[in-house]
């Protein structure tokens, strides 16, 4: 009898452990179950867990509302989506990010918060962000927008008459140098041609409006209810000039009282809406100091190790200081052949045209002053202001202002057609919860659909 009770504990306990063990890789199969299927990829439960929550928390930092968990998902799991393809097209044309490459553009974001990098490492902790989290992110967005040039960049085509006509209209209709930043909800029209659906969809982007001025916060509705691919962001499209403005709302924005929506906006696309969140000024010429520089540039190559380039540039160094003609020297030892072949010059630099160790040495230099050696991230250099000026480039400015205004409309049309192009044409299939009730296709045009 006692060893039938002790095998019937053995095999109660053998059951236990087993249930247990079945428990234990349900639980983590749970963690890191498939949500998606998308070509060759996977989106993992876990994955779309960690872009929620960071999006929360940003969404939370700048205190705007959240929508309901399972419309936050559905959009954060789009999001992830259309990344994957383009992230595999990217594999597949063998685009890579170095290491210093992204440390760099760590260092350059956090330098324009006002921020060291260890604070910025802190501030992100603080956001509930892990550093290692934060880099991946950024390095993704870096290979994203790189695909994006190269698939969509070679549509656009900006003419000089495109740019006369936008700088004339400007100044024509008195446009100053004003700068908004601004908040956008798109409403997309489904059916244009269905006049049931454009008077619905029109009854709710005014229903969204009148929302809005009775108290609801205007990055809430966008998160919640815009179509743009920006509304995972509040809508935020960050500062624009008057030149930089969307065609539809560029009328009404100069107009609006800062914190208050604009009118419901129609177009073929759908149905629009813009707030401006803050407002600042500018002037209407614009100086700038110039620099007349020449260098020489020692590279470090296979044949050359960085230390014999040093070497080089400080001997280079010491004859033009010894009174060795500078131009001669650049012809014949710099690496960089076009302003080697004419002396080392590189005529008229404006601020933010070279490098930033090359512009601090520049800009700290006297005139005739032979500064260096310094290194950058194409070698060894020296260099000589030979003159400086102030020169009043609003003219240049306008034109440059222009032409990225017209090129940045026209990409971002491009860019949200060949998005949605890439994602239809994509094999997509839903796992899990998701499989009975797939996310919606919330791609919609963004502040390109105002055009």
């Amino acid at each position: 009898m006692k060893a039938t009770i002790r095998q019937g504990l053995q095999t109660l306990l053998m059951l236990f452990a087993v249930a247990l063990s079945f428990s234990v890789q349900a639980e983590r199969k749970l963690l890191d179950q498939v949500v998606a299927i998308v070509d060759d990829d996977v989106i993992l439960q876990t994955e779309l867990e960690a872009r929620i929550s960071t999006i929360a928390g940003r969404l939370s930092a700048q205190g705007t509302g959240l929508p309901p968990r399972r419309l936050l998902e559905e959009r954060v799991l789009e999001q992830l989506i259309t990344e994957s393809v383009q992230l595999q097209m990217a594999e597949k044309m063998g685009m890579r990010i170095s290491d210093n490459e992204l440390n760099e553009t760590l260092v350059n974001i956090a330098d324009r918060n006002g921020l060291s990098l260890p604070e910025f490492e802190n501030q992100l902790v603080a956001e509930g962000v892990s550093y290692r989290q934060a880099r991946e992110q950024i390095r993704q967005e870096m290979i994203t927008g790189r695909v994006q040039q190269r698939q969509v960049g070679n549509r656009v085509r900006v003419t000089e008459r495109e740019v006369e006509n936008y700088v004339q209209a400007l100044e024509t209709g008195g446009g100053n140098d004003a700068e908004y930043r601004l908040a956008y909800i798109f409403i997309e029209l489904e059916s244009p041609s269905d006049d049931a659906s454009v008077d619905a969809t029109r009854e709710k982007a005014e229903e969204l409006r009148a929302a809005i001025l009775d108290g609801r916060d205007f990055r809430e509705v966008a998160v919640a209810e815009s179509d743009a691919s920006n509304a995972l962001e509040g809508g935020d499209m960050g500062w624009r000039s008057e030149r930089q403005l969307p065609s539809l709302v560029a009328p009404v924005v100069p107009a609006l009282e800062v914190g208050k929506p604009s009118d419901v906006l129609e177009n073929n696309s759908g149905f629009h809406m813009v707030m401006v969140m803050d407002k600042r000024g500018g002037s209407q010429t614009q100086v700038i100091q110039q620099n007349r520089v020449r260098h020489i540039l020692i590279r470090p190559s296979e044949a050359m190790t960085d230390t014999e380039a040093e070497t080089t540039i400080r001997d280079l160094y010491q004859q033009i200081q010894d009174g060795a003609d500078f131009a001669v020297l650049a012809r014949e030892f710099s690496d960089d052949p076009v302003s080697g072949s004419d002396g080392g010059n590189l005529g008229w630099v404006s601020p933010g045209q070279m490098v930033p160790g090359f512009e601090q040495a520049m800009q700290e230099a006297g005139v005739g002053e032979l500064k260096g050696p310094l290194r950058s991230q194409f070698g060894w250099h020296i260099l000589q202001v030979e003159e400086r000026r102030q020169k009043d480039v609003s003219g240049d400015v306008k034109q440059a202002e222009a032409r990225q205004a017209i090129y940045q409309r026209k990409f971002e049309t491009e860019l949200q057609n060949w998005l949605r192009e890439i994602r239809d044409e994509a094999f997509i299939e839903f796992k899990g919860e998701y499989a009975d009730e797939p996310a919606e296709d919330v791609e919609g045009n963004s502040e390109e659909g105002a055009e």
